[in-house]
């Protein structure tokens, strides 16, 4: 048990060490931008979600988010919202589907 201790406690060393960026997402120059819908517009349960990507050096497309959960299979329309608030979110992504800095979020009104 005590090594396993002073496993934990190198790990845990060397993730500090490494600074606050060890896990954040990889900047490479992409920008996001949702267009429609804006700030606090209130909308049925289906929604379009334009943006515009400008894609940096890695990116290639983009990834969508309702409150947190991941729109697999995400074709540019959000379907089924709840009535209430929703944010939706739209972060860049890799050929490999990894996510990159570049993100862009809206909070709107489902009727």
């Amino acid at each position: 048990m005590k090594h396993l201790g002073a496993m934990l406690v190198v790990v845990g060393a060397l993730v500090l060490s490494a600074g606050g960026d060890a896990w954040a997402a990889k900047d490479d120059g992409s920008k996001v931008t949702i267009t429609s819908p804006t700030k606090g517009v209130k909308v049925g349960s289906d929604v379009a979600i334009v943006y515009d990507l400008t894609k940096g050096s890695d990116a290639t497309h983009v990834h969508c988010f309702v409150d947190g959960v991941y729109q697999k299979g995400w074709k540019g329309m959000v379907n089924g919202m709840s009535s209430g608030t929703h944010e939706i979110k739209v972060i860049a992504a890799d050929k490999d589907h990894q996510m990159l800095a570049a993100e862009a979020s809206v909070i709107v009104e489902v009727q």
